[in-house]
């Protein structure tokens, strides 16, 4: 995708109580930075508000052409980006509950830049787009269809500007047009997920109606046993909320080892502790699970796409990750992947498997430029 609106874009992504920020000129970065604990005693800005104005007073906006958002959860209403009108705002609103995290966040910074920026045209750029190419069979849940229907229950997916970015990579590094390269992206940060990549389209990843399931990841559990949760209401007397915060908040990394940070968990399983490597071995083997399944629904595979913190800076769980597979064409050569090369495969494999760093920013002021062509 080509920028072919012409001026500054402007890229917002408002969390709960932080503003990052970047400003481009083209592929360049004039400015970034973030702004943590708004709204927080001794925080930086005591609302959303005044910590967008506090930073729009330190750039330089000559030419801005667009403001771009970054917002989670776009429900079945949103499969591209859309320019922020009234009742891009009210959808966005309605779809708070797919998403109660992260949503408001996102509507606060874009209801906030509206005010700021009112002749700046702005651009809403939804995490869950991207997998909007999913086939029904992919995306459907097998329960009630009128349920399903009415609660807006199915599979949506989300790091969709992170699986788009780093796939289209991926095709560019192979030499060969996105229409014609078939990639597995592996986004490992402390949220995780994988995506099928057919031709430039999501065909399947692996979080769902919320960013729940799927890969281990930091501090959520990823696939469970839906039964699982009436055990822990029925049998252990927790509430919703405990087992809520039990998946999203104390499992992944955190419930297995008690770290939600990988390169914890590596130090203490290389000094042998067995918490660690426990967490170590379940995290690498369901990132294996889902690399068989999806070569399986892509029929062909071309690369495979290691990004984010973990994906990009741990050479063992790249290595664990993909072992034992060379009989399906994928292996790691041990020196290139120490040296996090972009290829780290061997040459000659029938599989390309890369070190892509992600640029979710970047994608989000290619689309906005997009969106406004």
């Amino acid at each position: 995708m080509s920028g072919r609106l012409a001026g500054a874009v402007l890229v917002l992504n408002c969390g709960s109580s932080s503003l990052k920020y970047r400003l481009f000129d083209g592929a360049d970065t004039l400015a970034h930075g973030l702004v943590e604990r708004i709204g927080e005693p001794g925080g930086d800005a005591a609302d959303h508000g005044a910590a967008l104005g506090s930073v729009l007073s330190t750039l330089d906006l000559t030419g801005l052409a667009a403001v771009g958002h970054r917002v989670v959860h776009g429900g079945p209403d949103f499969s591209a980006p859309a320019v922020v009108d009234d009742a891009v705002v009210d959808a966005v609103r309605r779809l708070i509950p797919l998403a109660p995290l992260h949503n408001p966040a996102n509507l606060a910074g874009i209801e906030v830049a509206r005010r700021l920026l009112p002749n700046v045209p702005q651009v809403a750029v939804f995490d869950t787009a991207f997998h909007a190419t999913m086939p029904e069979a992919t995306a459907t849940y097998a329960i009630d269809v009128e349920v399903a229907r009415r609660l807006r229950v199915r599979k949506y997916g989300f790091h969709g500007t992170s699986h788009a970015y780093v796939s289209r990579c991926a095709a560019t590094l192979l030499g060969r047009p996105p229409a014609e390269v078939n990639v597995i992206t592996l986004h490992l940060g402390n949220g995780a997920s994988a995506c099928a990549v057919h031709g430039g389209r999501s065909i399947a990843t692996t979080m769902g109606m919320t960013p729940l399931p799927g890969l281990v990841m930091g501090t959520r559990s990823g696939d469970i046993d839906p039964a699982v949760v009436f055990h822990l209401h029925r049998v252990g007397g927790m509430s919703i909320d405990e087992i809520d915060n039990l998946l999203n908040r104390d499992g992944g990394l955190r419930g297995l080892a008690g770290e939600n940070d990988m390169r914890a968990v590596l130090r203490r399983r290389s000094e042998g502790d067995a918490a660690a490597t426990l967490a170590f071995d379940v995290y690498c083997t369901r990132i294996k699970q889902y690399v068989g399944a999806y070569l399986a629904l892509l029929g062909r595979l071309d690369a495979i796409a290691f990004t984010a913190g973990v994906g990009e800076n741990a050479p063992v769980v790249r290595a664990a990750a993909l072992a034992g597979l060379a009989g399906l064409g994928i292996a790691v050569d041990p020196d290139r992947n120490a040296r996090a090369e972009p290829v780290i495969s061997p040459p000659g494999s029938p599989v390309t498997v890369c070190v892509i760093p992600t640029d979710e920013e970047f994608e989000i002021a290619e689309q906005t430029r997009h969106a406004l062509a």
